[in-house]
């Protein structure tokens, strides 16, 4: 019989806490060290978790972990646990379809039953985001597609390993319908390499405190979380907020899509509604439910990352289904920018509401792009097809006190660019600039970090370019006055020919040839508070270290520094004295 929630004393409540989440970085670390893909094992674009045998109930999930599938994975457990049948130890379960709790197709889930003594126990599952899955172009980010089989193979719950053996004749199915399927299978045996390790980790912590100890430490610690986040949401005050944030476009008709957020907070619940949000659009910019959710989950952990991350932090939590918007997509609406664009944008809508009710705790809008950017082509020095995916950074927001960071990672995760020298040996490229995006940071009383610039070049062979980006028509929001972020850019250099993407930051299917060269500038953070109450030392010091012109310093911050690059005081007394009347006048 299992033991009350409260037999438990804290120091070992504690230990089987710290376990569980070891348990789940040892899969992490497995699945980086033995992929083979440079956007798993470099730029860490993965997760892996410990999930309830009944619901799909997030256990556990590790600490370098993608925060965008923390609530995903819950969904397509679950999906998984509806259609699992005579499931026995040593299944491995493949998914990706997007409806079925997913995100876009190129982040493939592997789930598989733990069983301890023969008695199934728990879930194991990891996302691993493929460098392709077939669909229209290389690296499956199509920025015109109007239905999902445009976007790549789409696979439902399947037994990819049947107790320890792999499906040959499902694996053939799946690298028949890829691009570059030959590199694929060092992928596929990593993730489920990364399952067995978290099957050997888990059985040794419940060999060691037992089984009904370890159930009773997993019910307390979610009753606990979802007590911690009540008592975070018990400070907010009671009221209605709203926010809302745009998508540049859905790629395929060109104009914005909007992100209307209601949240109302009473006790210690919050309600969110989405409800006044754009309708389903027609290209690959619509959010699937799990996403949608995912992405309140994740914003709300932005805002108290104190609260530890299980099934509990989210029960306070709760999202009305946005039937009709763009971000409850049904079959067949494609969806492949769901979790790198659409994702963040909610998150950047969770921040505007909140910031007018806890400013103390909430920040300006960071860059909120993952920055995709996929080349597939074939390589004739080494006579073999590629796909290229690079994600990249951009600038936080500005925060009471502190500015924003530089080149941070996006909003849904901690994952990086690969490094470019990693890049420059796999692919034909070269980089000839890496650097930050000056200006970029939005001003505020504390700026927001900047983005970065970088240009490649094609060396040899034909490629096709592709991008799914955004805040190329808006920039990242600043705070409580202060400016927003700036812009999200591309060019591509065609033969001497300057090409900008009529959508700005999305397009698709670009022929590119050896010589020609692209240039991404990536968004930087909004502004927190108003500019002109920015101390002027901190601008000159911007001004020094080449963030900012001496113009921009005067235009956006009303600060007038001399040839010599100090402030003259006069001149700043009267540019901020006439920005000040001006805002009276508004």
């Amino acid at each position: 019989m299992t033991a009350p929630p409260n037999a438990l004393d804290p120091v070992t409540l504690a230990v089987i806490q710290n376990g569980l989440v070891q348990v789940c970085n040892e899969m992490d670390l497995a699945f980086v060290r033995a992929a083979f893909s440079p956007v798993i094992a470099e730029a860490l674009d993965r997760s892996d978790g410990i999930y309830h045998r009944d619901d799909g109930a997030l256990i556990a999930q590790g600490d370098l972990g993608l925060p965008v599938f923390v609530g995903t994975m819950q969904f397509s457990t679950q999906a998984v646990i509806e259609r699992a049948k005579g499931v026995r130890p040593g299944d491995v379960f493949i998914v990706n379809d997007p409806y079925l709790g997913g995100t876009h197709l190129m982040d493939v889930k592997f789930v598989k039953p733990f069983f301890y003594r023969g008695r199934l126990f728990a879930w194991l599952a990891n996302t691993g985001h493929w460098p392709d899955t077939g669909g229209s172009v290389p690296g499956g980010f199509s920025a015109n597609a109007t239905e999902v089989e445009q976007e790549g193979l789409r696979l439902p719950p399947v037994k990819l390993y049947k107790e320890g053996t792999l499906d040959e004749e499902i694996l053939s199915i799946i690298l028949s319908n890829i691009r570059i399927s030959d590199q694929r299978i060092g992928d596929i045996k990593a993730q489920a390499a990364a399952l067995a390790i978290g099957e050997k980790r888990f059985t040794a912590l419940l060999d060691r405190y037992g089984e009904d100890v370890v159930e009773t430490a997993i019910a307390e610690l979610r009753a606990r979380a979802a007590q911690q986040m009540r008592a975070r949401i018990s400070a907010i005050p009671d009221g209605v907020y709203t926010g809302e944030a745009y998508v540049d476009s859905d790629g395929v008709e060109d104009r914005p899509l909007k992100i209307a957020l209601e949240i109302r907070k009473a006790g210690s619940e919050l309600h969110f509604d989405l409800g006044g949000s754009s309708p389903p659009c027609r290209g690959p910019m619509n959010s699937v439910l799990a996403t949608t959710k995912s992405s309140i989950y994740l914003a709300i952990k932005h805002v108290f990352p104190e609260v530890p991350i299980n099934a509990g932090t989210f029960e306070p939590l709760h999202i009305a289904d946005p039937h009709g918007t763009f971000l409850y997509a049904q079959y067949p609406r494609p969806v492949s920018g769901c979790a790198a664009e659409v994702s963040q944008r909610i998150a950047e809508a969770v921040f505007a509401a909140l910031v007018k009710a806890i400013p103390d705790l909430l920040f300006a809008a960071p860059a909120g792009t993952s920055g995709n950017f996929a080349l597939g082509g074939y390589d004739p020095q080494r006579q073999r097809n590629y796909v290229m995916y690079l994600i990249s950074g951009g600038g936080y927001g500005g925060s009471r006190g502190l500015d924003g960071i530089a080149n941070g990672c996006s909003t849904i995760g901690i994952s990086k660019t690969t490094p470019l020298e990693v890049v420059e040996q796999y692919y034909p490229v070269l980089f000839e600039e890496y650097a930050l995006a000056e200006g970029s940071g939005g001003a505020g009383r504390q700026r927001g970090g900047f983005g970065v610039r970088y240009k490649l070049r094609l060396r040899r062979g034909e490629a096709r370019a592709s991008f799914v980006m955004d805040h190329g028509r808006f920039g990242p929001q600043g705070a409580l006055g202060g400016d927003d972020g700036g812009l999200n850019t591309v060019l591509v250099e065609q033969s001497g020919r300057a090409y900008v993407p009529p959508h700005l930051s999305k397009d698709q299917d670009i022929r590119v040839v050896p010589g020609d060269a692209v240039t991404v500038s990536t968004p930087g953070g909004g502004g927190y508070g108003p500019a002109f109450e920015r101390t002027p030392a901190l601008v000159a010091r911007d001004v020094r270290r080449g963030y900012y012109t001496t113009a921009e310093a005067a235009e956006r911050f009303g600060v007038a520094l001399d040839a010599a690059g100090e402030i003259d005081a006069a001149a700043t007394a009267r540019l901020r004295h006439a920005r000040r009347g001006t805002s009276d006048l508004r």
